[in-house]
């Protein structure tokens, strides 16, 4: 488990940081059981078949591939697809518009919202958790509180703690790289980690560093995808939006259940005009296996997405560029070949504990 608690830091898998853990919310053995089995719990939906592992299954790398959208109670589909949960302890921001500051932040969103958990509020949880004999017991080991001290507090910091033992590196790419071993990928794989840093410029947004690699700038970009949807009806749009928030829209539940809203990106929460569209950078991290791509699951493939970035920033050769894409963004100009070796060293930025799994199917 790659964490660093009171001081103390274990060794982290190879290619990763020790991860950040907040001073309020220390790490512990019970916290971390506590945390998986709330994280499971399908009792904290309004219908009792959504949990928080319905749209991050392990066994999907924490995401819910090959679903383009993600759903949520009563089969609603929402406007985005679900990100990896795998390394998110390094994320400075949550959801692909950063609407949430930490995991803690995060995690009480879903069972709230009408197309995911369904919850009106929070009670249903808090009544399950003090009542239950199990979880009676767990939060007494965890955080030395009898039921009735049980709040939405606890179980935030319950899952989140969960969520940063969720930590994936040592792929091949970490074992080429930081580790020395120069058979680990093939050389079709280290032909394409040139292109990733070089004609490919993509260490632009997916960084690596000298020791360690997030694969992530925590940053956001507008790379063209999603905001040509709304372009003819921006101007009006835009100000709607705005006035919507002055009067206390609650933007977790419009970017999901409005498909023009949840193209505005980081702009919903910035209000900058420089994050219209723009998106958080995912890790690229086992990204072999978690298609569909983009925030709105509309790449099917990695060939999909390389050609995207190839295009300079538009899907089909002959669309037009959005007037909002972020700076850098142009034609690559890359050979057939550099892209067969560029999705081959992507191909190996696979951990271990995922190499059994078999990619998806396009949806």
């Amino acid at each position: 488990m790659a964490v660093t608690a009171v001081g103390i830091a274990v060794a982290e898998p190879l290619g990763l940081p020790p991860v950040p853990v907040p001073a309020n919310n220390p790490i512990s053995d019970a916290k971390i059981v506590l945390g998986g089995t709330l994280f499971s719990d399908k009792r904290f939906s309004s219908t009792g078949l959504v949990s928080c592992s319905t749209c991050h299954a392990p066994e999907k790398v924490f995401t819910d591939s090959p679903l383009q959208l993600s759903v949520g109670v009563h089969n609603q589909e929402g406007t985005r697809n679900a990100p990896t949960l795998a390394n998110a302890a390094y994320f400075k921001r949550l959801f692909w518009d950063g609407r949430a500051s930490s995991l803690e932040d995060q995690s009480r969103h879903p069972f709230v919202n009408p197309v995911e958990g369904g919850l009106h509020d929070y009670e249903p949880i808090l009544q399950i958790v003090r009542t239950d004999p199990e979880y009676v017991g767990m939060f007494r080991a965890a955080f030395g509180i009898e039921p009735a001290a049980i709040s939405m507090t606890q179980v935030k910091q319950a899952i989140a703690t969960f969520e940063r033992t969720l930590i994936f590196g040592d792929s091949p790419f970490d074992r080429w790289y930081f580790g020395g071993d120069k058979l680990a990928m093939s050389d079709s794989a280290q032909r394409g980690f040139k292109v990733f840093m070089e004609d490919g410029r993509c260490q632009s947004c997916h960084t690596i560093e000298q020791n360690v690699a997030l694969f992530t700038d925590n940053r956001f970009h507008n790379i063209g995808v999603g905001i040509n949807k709304i372009r003819p009806e921006l101007l009006r749009l835009t100000p709607e939006l705005l006035l919507a928030k002055a009067r206390g829209i609650n933007i977790d539940k419009a970017v999901l259940s409005n498909e023009k809203t949840a193209e505005f990106g980081r702009f919903t929460v910035s209000e900058r005009f420089d994050d219209l569209g723009a998106f958080k950078t995912p890790t690229l991290r086992n990204v072999a296996l978690t298609a569909p791509y983009m925030h709105d699951g509309s790449l099917e493939t990695l060939r999909a997405v390389v050609d995207h970035y190839n295009n300079g920033g538009v899907t089909d050769p002959t669309d037009q560029v959005t007037d909002y894409l972020s700076g850098g963004i142009r034609p690559l100009h890359l050979t057939e070949e550099q892209i067969t070796d560029l999705i081959a060293f992507m191909e190996a930025l696979t951990s271990p504990e995922f190499t059994s799994l078999p990619a998806p199917d396009a949806p």
